[in-house]
């Protein structure tokens, strides 16, 4: 019998099956969808033995309880991240199908095992044990978080509330999964062809070759940038240079109209998913005990409900007043021009305006400086910035791990010794028929002792995706600004997880960050594009090497507030938004979500959105990633990350000495210490204080004259 099934296995696809190998990097090359079924199939079975076991012969000790747990924990999310990972960057029906079919049995696995019994009950051991105060601040962070998790996984729940909680558990995997294919499959399925050259007057050439090479995608052989015909889709890359630049009011407004209605109407509606979702949130919620969703949430952050919405109420008082001012400016500035639309400016209009008036005040043209800022040049100058802060060198090692696409770069990034600590993929292009949109940085394995090889810990892997304009032609990728901000940002997030020195697995990198902190060093990291000397390293023109001109570089640094108000009042919206949703709505009741949008908008926006807005449909972060009641932690973050640079501006950003040594403490306290230390106390080890909110008002320019005299 058993020869049987080891052969029927074997023919599934058991053997050779490159998901199951013992890997160092990722088989990226070899997965195919096949080989997910019978992988996941087989690696759950494993490791339920290997739980039955823990659970068999538990203590509450380290080597009998964590480590055993941390190689069980591991091998599914290093697998199942593979999986994942393929999913965002080479999205077939095949590979969805796949995985539809085993997430419900990994699920499964997961609540068992984060409903095991015997194993809260030995983590509660180890607490209530004499020898508790000698642990390591990281070993007791291992043990509290895992008892306060247990709970939120219904450890504690009886049969019928346990099954209750497991399905809406699966339940919620399954709509979330199905709300990120709507987003996609509708994001994919327009496409606006153009064939006459005056309806994409004021297009820059950038986008017009971007369309034509989508057009040769879709089989119009013969389009080039100048004669067309052109493909405009709602892929960021092509739709924000529309709502930009392009003269042609009514496509502007046919394409924001999509662009804000994706995945609302038709088989692709995500409307009674986010409600489905929101019901099923507050069930689990109350089986849990507590009042709302909101809660749940806060369980595992820094703050508090309360908190939160304190900062969103200080933050949007502070915004509203330069924002309704922002809006005025855009008023008299289209009437000067003589613009049709002065009167009556909508929303397909503000960004087309902005970018006229941004132009105007700072004669700055996003266009014109994208031959300043290549890829290669951008990622050589924050390679250079990591070095001076941090002491790494960060070298390319392609060939060494198998890649996904040919785009995709590897890197390794090594110790001022020449040791390697860490490595990392970054694969930069839009290619909106197989890849999400976007940007993010995920780990492939993180930092750990108990699964070191050959006695040597085992060294995180990162990587960091982007969706930028790829190169056309000859052209390497020119970008603009704000993806150069972009790249700056999820470098943050890698580095965090590359350059910590938490040996504890569960906790090193960025797992077991508090969420609301873990924005801290990615957004931290984009402070530094402002930075004279790595601006101007990195801003060199691709063809003649020529520095971005210093007048350039003053209207950049005065550009940065332009808009703030209104820039931060739209975070605001999305923020508390999501707080609504997760606090006071009643799902089926007389308020639709809807409702609950336009209501907050008209207190967050000087202009309301349209009533056919469905925003919410498209709202990823919070229905299909990790963001539920949590929205709120960029603008949490962004405090956090303000007062850290502000930080270097005390210590004197000219003064390279005061700088590097800066940045070490920076390394050693907010890069170094991972999840093993409350993200509260690692700040006020590195700053010497409790955060504030004032460098971030500061920086955005909303600090009203008098509270700075």
């Amino acid at each position: 019998m058993a020869a049987a099934t080891a052969a029927s296995l074997g023919e599934e696809g058991i053997e050779g099956n490159p998901l199951l190998q013992d890997f160092q990097f990722p088989p990226y090359d070899a997965v195919e969808a096949q080989h997910v079924r019978p992988a996941i199939r087989a690696l759950l079975k494993t490791l339920e033995n290997d739980l039955e076991e823990l659970e068999r012969t538990v203590e509450p000790s380290w080597p009998k309880l964590v480590e055993p747990l941390e190689k069980i924990t591991d091998r599914l999310s290093v697998v199942w991240g593979v999986v994942n990972h393929l999913k965002s960057v080479k999205d077939t029906a095949e590979l969805r199908a796949a995985i539809q079919d085993v997430q419900p049995e990994k699920v499964k696995f997961q609540l068992r095992l984060g409903q095991s019994k015997p194993i809260y009950n030995a983590f509660k051991a180890i607490k209530e044990s004499p020898d508790w105060p000698t642990l390591s601040e990281a070993r007791k962070r291992i043990v509290e978080s895992h008892i306060r998790d247990a709970v939120l996984n219904g450890v504690s729940l009886e049969d019928d509330e346990r099954d209750q909680f497991n399905n809406i558990e699966q339940e919620l995997k399954k709509l979330s999964r199905k709300f990120e294919e709507n987003v996609l499959d509708s994001t994919k399925k327009f496409e606006k062809l153009i064939t006459d050259k005056k309806e994409i007057d004021g297009l820059p050439a950038s986008a017009l070759g971007l369309a034509a090479q989508t057009a040769k995608s879709k089989g119009h052989e013969n389009a080039t940038p100048e004669d067309g015909p052109w493909v405009i889709t709602l892929d960021i890359p092509s739709f924000l240079p529309v709502m930009q630049h392009a003269k042609n009011r009514a496509l502007r407004e046919e394409v924001y109209r999509a662009y804000v209605t994706r995945a609302s109407s038709g088989d692709l509606d995500n409307t009674p998913i986010i409600v489905q979702i929101l019901k099923l949130r507050l069930e689990k919620a109350k089986l849990l005990n507590y009042n709302n969703y909101a809660e749940v949430s806060m369980a595992m952050k820094m703050a508090t409900v309360d908190k939160a919405e304190e900062l969103l109420e200080k933050l949007c008082s502070a915004s509203w007043n330069p924002a309704v001012q922002d809006m005025e400016d855009l008023k008299s500035y289209s009437k000067s021009q003589g613009a049709s639309e002065a009167d009556n400016l909508n929303h397909w209009d503000i960004n087309f305006w902005s970018e006229r008036l941004r132009e105007l005040k700072y004669s700055i043209n996003e266009e014109e400086l994208r031959p300043y800022f290549s890829l290669p040049k951008v990622m050589n100058g924050l390679f250079n910035l990591a070095n001076t802060l941090f002491g790494i060198v960060i070298e390319p090692a392609d060939g060494l791990a198998p890649v996904w696409n040919n785009d995709v770069k590897f890197y390794c990034v090594k110790d001022s010794s020449g040791t390697p600590i860490a490595y990392f993929y970054f694969d930069p292009y839009s290619r909106p028929s197989e890849k999400k949109g976007g940007a993010w940085m995920n780990e492939v394995v993180s930092r750990s002792q108990v699964l070191s090889h050959n006695g040597a810990v085992r060294l995180p892997i990162a990587h960091m995706v982007c969706n930028q304009t790829p190169p056309v032609g000859d052209k390497p990728s020119l970008m603009t600004f704000r993806e150069v901000e972009t790249v700056f940002h999820e470098f943050g997030h890698a580095l965090q997880h590359m350059l910590t020195k938490q040996d504890e697995g569960l906790v090193a990198g960025i797992r077991g960050v508090e969420w609301d902190a873990v924005e801290l060093p990615s957004q931290f990291m984009e402070n530094w594009c402002y930075h004279r000397d790595t601006l101007m390293s990195i801003a060199k023109h691709y063809q003649t090497g020529e520095s971005l001109p210093e007048d350039v570089y003053l209207k950049l640094l005065s550009a940065r507030t332009f808009r703030a108000g209104s820039l931060s009042l739209r975070q605001i919206r999305f923020a508390i938004v999501d707080l609504e949703l997760h606090t006071r709505y009643a799902p089926g009741g007389s308020e639709s979500v809807y409702d609950v949008d336009q209501r907050v908008s008209r207190r967050t926006q000087v202009m309301p959105p349209l009533p056919e807005d469905r925003f919410l449909c498209s709202f990823m972060h919070i229905f299909a990633g990790g963001y539920a009641a949590g929205y709120y932690s960029y603008k949490w973050a962004e405090v956090l990350s303000a007062d850290a640079f502000s930080a270097f501006e005390d210590a004197g950003l000219d003064d390279s000495k005061a700088v590097k040594l800066t940045g070490q403490k920076f390394r050693e306290t907010v890069l170094a210490l991972g999840g093993g230390k409350a993200p509260l106390d690692v700040f006020i080890e590195f700053r010497g204080r409790e955060p504030s909110p004032e460098a971030l008002l500061r920086h955005n320019g909303l600090l009203s004259v008098a509270a700075s005299a």
